[in-house]
């Protein structure tokens, strides 16, 4: 059959518009790549430790002698790998290490040293405000927070509970512990051992001269005083071998220099040490071939004190401690004409 339909041919003309251009785009996308780089370097920067920014100094100042002389890594996060899989840069002999070596090793320490005691301190942070809200909390110790101050010092943590006008911590002239003084020394027992850094227990005076018995003064009540405050502690569960020094000042450190007679200066104070002030308390006293010069804790013309087993963590109710312990009961301390 034939096919007598017309053949239709569309033929579509195609006019040029022109060029728009993308060259804008990769200069766009080298720009955002440059600026991500140089934000990176700038966080980098920041977040660096002084000792990384000094081995990525040597890095660049002299790249084949950093890569031979010590890691091919600028900054070692752990998982470098070393030249030989059974010995590190500590355990090569001294005359074989480099100048480089050596360097690095005491970066190294140092590094080592900065985290432990960055990580201290902020354990010292968090006791001290454990401490704080229990003497809020505690309304048994609320009406005393006037009297108690915390603070953090470079041998630790400062815990020091001083004398009111109306409210002493021990009996005139002794080292008898007031019933109160022995329950803010038990609240805050548990709170201090839940840290394994040890204590300083020392005891203070105010400048007023102690008038009793010849050769007893306020050195020896001083002392008498933070041994008394110690055996509280022990009493209410505290370890015994976590005490690393107990000590009497008199009057040599007074709290107010500008008032010596202020009842603020008789005072004890209880440190918890950092791990460098515990260690410099043990040196001192290892080093030193005489016997101590402290001053003795005790009048040494007192009967001896047979103390009763007392078990750790056994709670004892506020005021019945002296009875407990036995010690400082009348006779063993007694005074002519008591003044402080």
């Amino acid at each position: 059959m034939e096919n007598n339909q017309p053949i239709i041919v569309k033929r579509v003309k195609k006019i040029a518009g022109g060029h728009h251009g993308g060259a804008w785009k990769i200069a766009f996308a080298d720009f955002a790549t440059a600026m991500m780089a140089f934000f990176m370097v700038m966080w980098l920067m920041s977040s660096a430790t002084p000792e990384q920014k000094k081995l990525i100094s040597g890095y660049f100042q002299d790249p084949v002698g950093f890569s031979e002389s010590a890691s091919p890594y600028v900054i070692d996060l752990g998982g470098t790998p070393t030249p030989s899989p059974d010995r590190t840069l500590n355990d090569v002999p001294q005359e074989e290490k480099t100048p480089a070596e050596d360097d690095q090793a005491d970066l190294n320490k140092e590094q080592a040293e900065s985290v432990a005691e960055e990580v201290e301190r902020e354990r010292l942070e968090l006791l001290l405000q454990e401490l704080q809200n229990k003497v809020e909390e505690n309304p048994q110790l609320q009406n005393f927070k006037d009297q108690i101050l915390f603070e953090i010092t470079q041998d630790g943590l400062r815990i020091q509970i001083m004398d009111a006008e109306n409210r002493p911590m021990f009996a005139s002239g002794s080292a008898r512990l007031q019933s109160y003084f022995e329950d803010i020394l038990l609240a805050m027992t548990d709170t201090i051992a839940a840290v394994p850094n040890k204590i300083s227990v020392s005891g203070h005076t105010d400048a007023a001269p102690f008038v009793g018995r010849g050769g007893y003064g306020n050195w020896e009540l001083s002392s008498d005083r933070a041994n008394a405050a110690r055996r509280v502690l022990i009493a209410g569960g505290y370890d015994d071998d976590q005490v690393a020094r107990v000590v009497g000042y008199a009057s040599s450190a007074l709290f107010d220099r500008d008032k010596p007679l202020n009842p603020v200066n008789r005072r004890i104070d209880i440190v918890v040490l950092t791990k460098k002030a515990q260690r410099a308390i043990e040196g001192a006293q290892s080093d030193s071939a005489d016997p101590p010069t402290e001053t003795p804790v005790g009048d040494p013309t007192a009967a001896p004190v047979i103390e009763p087993p007392v078990a750790p963590g056994d709670p004892l109710p506020g005021g019945q401690l002296r009875e407990r312990l036995n010690i400082f009961e009348d006779g063993v301390l007694q005074f002519d004409q008591p003044t402080e």
